[in-house]
């Protein structure tokens, strides 16, 4: 579990002038929610949580300015067309506390040659420790052949985890490729004959 420790300050300033001068700062306006607590209005720097959130569930570490918490992201909004953060919602965590997060679910293989690999989700819903949450969930699809399913209950999940989603859901399968109809592409080319033939005719 990746934790990354970032400097916070308090903010005083609200509403959308104070928080696009916060982002002409190349910072980011955030709240710090969750425990019972009122909500802590903080400015963190932006290309700091930025960097930070490449990772999945990051642990952030916010210190300074009287805060001194352990959060995951909950909530980031960014600006549709140019990408940069515009806020970001922080739940607040206790070390050995449970949290529910999605992990996600890569493969590695290769299906059989006459199926189609289909991943159906691409993250699953799991509970672990705040401060030690699983980067991930990984299954080998090495020669899976048509009709193989794998199930959220299939999932052999990292020590600590625990399976949130129905065991019932599917993650992953192999279909079958679809078929080419012969018999249909041999009526076209009989039916084009006769034109050719007319057309023939035609220029004669």
């Amino acid at each position: 579990m990746s934790e990354v420790q970032i400097a916070a300050e308090a903010r005083t300033e609200f509403g959308k002038g104070a928080a696009r001068k916060i982002r002409r700062a190349d910072k980011v306006p955030a709240v710090l929610y969750g425990h019972g607590i009122d909500p802590k209005h903080l400015t963190l720097p932006g290309h700091e949580v930025l960097l930070a959130l490449r990772t999945a569930n990051v642990l952030i570490h916010l210190k300074g300015d009287g805060v001194d918490e352990l959060a995951l992201p909950k909530g980031v909004q960014r600006d549709p067309i140019k990408g940069f953060l515009e806020h970001i919602d922080l739940l607040l965590v206790k070390r050995g506390e449970k949290v529910t997060v999605e992990i996600p679910v890569t493969t590695v293989g290769d299906v059989s040659t006459d199926g189609i690999f289909d991943q159906q989700l691409m993250s699953i819903a799991v509970e672990a420790e705040a401060t030690h949450i699983p980067t991930g969930v990984e299954v080998d699809v090495e020669g899976f052949e048509v009709g193989r399913v794998v199930t959220a209950g299939d999932l052999v999940l990292p020590k600590g985890a625990t399976l949130i989603a129905e065991p019932e859901t599917v993650v992953l399968q192999v279909i079958a490729k679809p078929t080419e109809a012969p018999e249909e592409t041999e009526e076209a080319a009989e039916g084009e004959a006769p034109a050719a033939e007319a057309s023939a005719e035609d220029a004669e």
